[in-house]
Formats: structure tokens, sequence, C-alpha cells
């Protein structure tokens, strides 16, 4: 057998077993190579692969649509004699086919090799080491497995569809026209029920069940406070063991009066801690009673600070964000938190949103309506303070601006997500010329947003007025940044100069993007500190522009934020 025979022989058989769709594989290339460009956070070469091959799956699926639609509904088209003879040369038609392979192939792995590139230069901006370049020759290929596996899946859900239509056609004697149609709605409509009523339930349900499980656990490293200014404590109403393993380790951790001392170098008040858990009390509102009972049991409306903090998913709170506001007003505080889920942020997102902003609206009325019945003139300071899908929840307490200018003496919210309320209507309505990474909404009046703490003074500080209410996000968070709007949308953020800590050739593509900055989601903290979804070294100038300290000199600053890095690197550690 001739060279030439074999390799004709080896692309039909090569065809007959994949089976390709080429348009699809045009379209599939295209989002290959678009999905390998640069998103917000840097990749190692087999999550890109993974990324890169639903992307291509997704592109993959549109070609063959196009394809299909252009059979039935498309022009057709009248070749010349010659190249008509030539599409009817089967050994023409397999070696251009071929051809058309290899090139999609060489495009891929030259998007590979230029990947390598793109994420040294992420790394660079963040101050991260970087990935080998040689790992991303890899990634086309893990790519490649992983449209070969979708791909076998959905071509087994077609055939299901064909066997129900078939079904349909000789046991119910419904006409074969209208047996196909049919066949696809029964096989979706099945899957959507079985998905939405019996496997994201039994999901949600296996998930809340294992997460409960890791909610009882308890740190060697978090003992029961035995002062009565913490919840768990022996004289607490909540107890210590319904407080959930995030609320466990907030209460034991808590700076003591010595610690606060000696970094600001003024006499210190030990700091209140009050937590309800999930099992603390039955219901929303029971939590929120019970909450306040502790406020109430520490005697915390004497302090000069009471903040409310809505905690994210599994009860969580960031630890620098409560020491710095504890340093700030030398432990004369009482912070304030509660549970409301015990899955994690992702899928709280997912299934708890409603459960996030009912507890914070729950907790803050109840705080507040205590609050106001002091007198003007000795009233704690009353602040607010939300992370992630805690700051969704707890946006969820106020109805706008001036309900938080009215109940308020300060709001701080790190790192929104874009589909929080009030976020999306400041950032919507910034004024002309700014742009969506760093808005400035009414002449910086009330609201400001900042990445670094020294851009709250943009524009000129005496033009804020009280109660400062502040946004911390970064230009490389895909937690600010991702929305289904990114399917089918360009953003402002895209459109304008892209921020310090993302790559000028990152850019907006169809579908692409959105699954790209999806992708980024559970990565967002894994870059260093000032990026992605990492506020540690913004929240102490973010809570001193809020509440503005006498003393806060630069020395303090600098002693402080020592304090609090050492602090996180000892959680890291213990926790």
């Amino acid at each position: 057998m001739s060279s030439e025979n074999l390799f004709v022989r080896s692309v039909h058989w090569a065809e007959r077993f994949f089976h390709p769709n080429y348009a699809g594989l045009f379209v599939a290339t295209l989002f290959f190579g678009a999905s390998m460009t640069p998103s917000l956070l840097p990749r190692d070469w087999f999550f890109q692969g993974l990324v890169s091959g639903i992307n291509a799956t997704i592109g993959y699926a549109i070609g063959c649509l196009i394809a299909a639609l252009l059979r039935r509904f498309g022009p057709k088209i009248g070749w010349p004699q010659r190249i008509q003879e030539l599409r009817e040369s089967r050994r023409v038609v397999i070696i251009a086919k071929a051809v058309f392979v290899a090139v999609c192939l060489i495009f891929a792995l030259i998007m590979a090799v230029k990947s390598g590139h793109w994420q040294h230069q992420i790394t660079d901006l963040m101050g991260m080491p970087p990935e080998s370049d040689t790992g991303y020759m890899r990634t086309a290929l893990v790519g490649a497995l992983v449209v070969g596996l979708l791909v076998w899946t959905w071509r087994g859900f077609a055939r299901l569809i064909r066997s129900v239509s078939a079904g349909l056609n000789r046991w119910g004697r419904v006409p074969m026209s209208v047996a196909k149609p049919l066949g696809v709605v029964v096989v979706c409509v099945l899957a959507v029920l079985l998905f939405n009523g019996v496997l994201a339930k039994s999901f949600f349900a296996v998930a809340n069940t294992a997460f409960s499980a890791r909610n009882s656990h308890t740190s060697p490293n978090a003992v029961q406070p035995q002062s009565p200014l913490r919840s768990g404590s022996p004289e607490s109403l909540a107890k210590w063991d319904t407080l959930g393993s995030e609320g466990r380790w907030f209460v034991s951790h808590a700076p003591t009066a010595l610690a606060i001392s000696e970094v600001t170098g003024k006499p210190a008040k030990e700091p209140i801690r009050v937590y309800t858990g999930l099992e603390s009390a039955d219901g929303t509102d029971a939590q929120a009673a019970l909450a306040l009972a502790e406020l109430e049991r520490t005697r915390a409306f004497e302090r000069k600070a009471i903040v409310v903090i809505t905690t994210t998913g599994t009860g969580w709170v960031d630890s620098t964000s409560a020491e710095a506001v504890e340093l700030l007003f030398d432990g004369d505080t009482a912070l304030v938190a509660t549970q409301y889920s015990y899955l994690p942020s992702a899928l709280s997102f997912l299934s708890d949103r409603e459960k996030s902003m009912a507890m914070g609206r729950a907790v803050f009325d109840a705080v507040y309506d205590r609050w106001s019945k002091l007198p003007a003139d000795s009233r704690p300071k009353l602040l607010v303070y939300g992370e992630s899908l805690g700051s969704q929840g707890s946006e969820g307490a106020f109805s706008g601006l001036s309900d938080i200018r009215n109940r308020t003496d300060g709001v701080l919210w790190v790192g929104p997500p874009n589909s929080n309320r009030l976020w999306g209507e400041f950032v919507t309505r910034r004024d002309p010329g700014t742009e969506e990474i760093l808005p400035i909404y009414a002449d910086g009046f009330a609201v400001r947003f900042a990445s670094e703490p020294p851009q709250l003074d943009r524009p000129a500080k005496e033009k804020w007025t009280s109660p400062h209410i502040v946004y911390l996000q970064h230009a490389s968070d895909p937690v600010v940044w991702w929305s289904p709007d990114l399917l089918f949308g360009r953003p402002d953020w895209l459109r304008e100069p892209r921020g310090p800590d993302v790559l000028p050739s990152m850019d907006w593509y169809p579908i692409v993007t959105f699954w790209q900055v999806a992708a980024d989601l559970p990565r967002a903290q894994t870059v260093s500190d000032g990026h992605g979804h990492n506020y540690g070294n913004a929240v102490l100038g973010a809570w001193a522009a809020i509440v503005r300290p006498t003393d806060f000199t630069p020395e303090v600053a600098v002693r402080m934020q020592r304090f609090l890095e050492e602090s996180a690197a000892e959680e890291r550690e213990l926790k």
C-alpha cells in the first residue's frame, strides 16, 4: 500500500471514529483561542486547559448549530464546474480536511505558547512567582480531552432523544415529523425537572449535610473564651457548641487589651465579640434577638462603636477587618455577627442569597431599634461591615442611600458581588467621565470607591460628608466583575483602560469572557494581597477614613498594619 493511500485511509478511519463536524471544529478553535487570552487572574496550565476545553465545546456546539441552520435554510450555492469536480474528489476532500485539522492544531499550539507569555505578565503584575512556560504546551491536550468528553456526553444525550422520538413514533403512533421535536422537548423537560427538582435539591442537601458536619468541627487552636465579653463563654446566652466552626474561631481570637495597647501606645479595653450560629437559636428572627440580648448582656451599647457584621456563607468574618476597627477604637468596640448558612460563599450565592439579606436586615434592624432609643449624645457609633456575599446581605438592610445615611455612622463593604443592588445603582449612575473600576458617585458626596485607601481622597477629602460609605474593589477581583451580562455584552470595565493589575491585552469575547471570569471566581483568593479578592492591606486605611481617628499618624498606621499582617499569618498557620 502506498504512503498516499495509507494517509487517505488513516484520515478516513479517524473521521469515521470521531465523526467531526468541521464547522463546529472551526468555531471551537476560535473559542479555544479566545479563551487562552488573558483573564483577571493567573492560571496554571492544567486549569487553563479545563477552562479552554469547556469554551471550545461551547464553540463546537455553536458551529454545529450554524451548519445545521445553513443546511436547512441557507441558499443553494452553484459552484463552478472545476470546483465542483474537486469537491467530488474523495482524495482532495480528505486532504483538505486533514490540512484544516492541522491548521486548527497549529493555531491551538500557538495560542498555548502565547498564553504562557501572558500568564507570566499577569503574575508579574501581582508580584507572584511565574509558572513554567513549557507547561502551557500541555494545555491544548487537556483542552482536547475535555472537548472529547463533553462531546461524547452530548452525543449520548442526542441518542436518548432519538430513542424517545422513535418510541413516540412506534408506540404512540406519533408522526415522525412531530415525534422528533416532541422527543427533544420531553428529554429537555425531564432533564430540567431532574436537575431542578431532584439533582439540585439532592446536591444542596448533601452539601448542607457535609458542610454542617464541618461546621461542628472545632480547631484545636479555638479555645472557649472565659471572658464574659465574648459569646460562647460560660456566661454567654449563645452557647459555645452552637456557634459553628467559624463562630468559635471569631470569638476566641480577638486581640487582648494588652496587645492593642502595645500597638497603639494607649490604654485599651477588651473588645466585645458577639456571635450567634445557626444552632444558637431557631430561625433568623430568633438569632437576631439572641444577638441583641448578647449585646445587652455585655453592655455593648456603652462602647464607643458597635459594628454590625454580615458574614459570608459559612459564617466567616475576615479577622483583619475585625481587628482593624478594634485597633482604631482602642478596643472600645462591640462586634456582632451571625451565621445564616453552612455552605461556603460560592454555593450560598446560588442557594442562600435571600437568607443572607434576611439575616443582614434582621440583625441590623434589631440593633438599630435599640440604639435609636439611646440619647443622641451618648450613643456609640453604629457601623456596618460586610465582605463578598456578606456585603450583599448587609446591603439588604437598607432601601437606599438616604436610608444608609439616616441610620448608620459609617459603612465598609469589601469586594461586593456584581449582583449587589445598591452597588449596581451607584456604579451605573456614576459621574460622567469616571471609570467603572473606580467610579465617582455624586462627586463623592457620601459614597466612595477605592482599591487602596489613598484613592478615598478623590475628589477632595473635605467634600465627603458624614457618614462615610466605602466600597473596596480591585480591578482584578472576579467577584466584583462576574455577571451574566458578560455573555453577550461588553462591560464598561473592558471598554475603558484596564485596571493597574489587569493586562491591557485582556479583551471581551461573546460567551468566552463570561466563562473566563467565572473560572476566576474559585481562585479569587489565591493571589497576592492587594489583588483579586484579597483586601488585607486596604481595610485598615478604609476604616480609618470612615471613623476618622484624630491620632491615626503614619507611624501608628505602620504599627497597626504590621500587627494585622502578623495576626493574619498566625491565623493561616493555626486555623
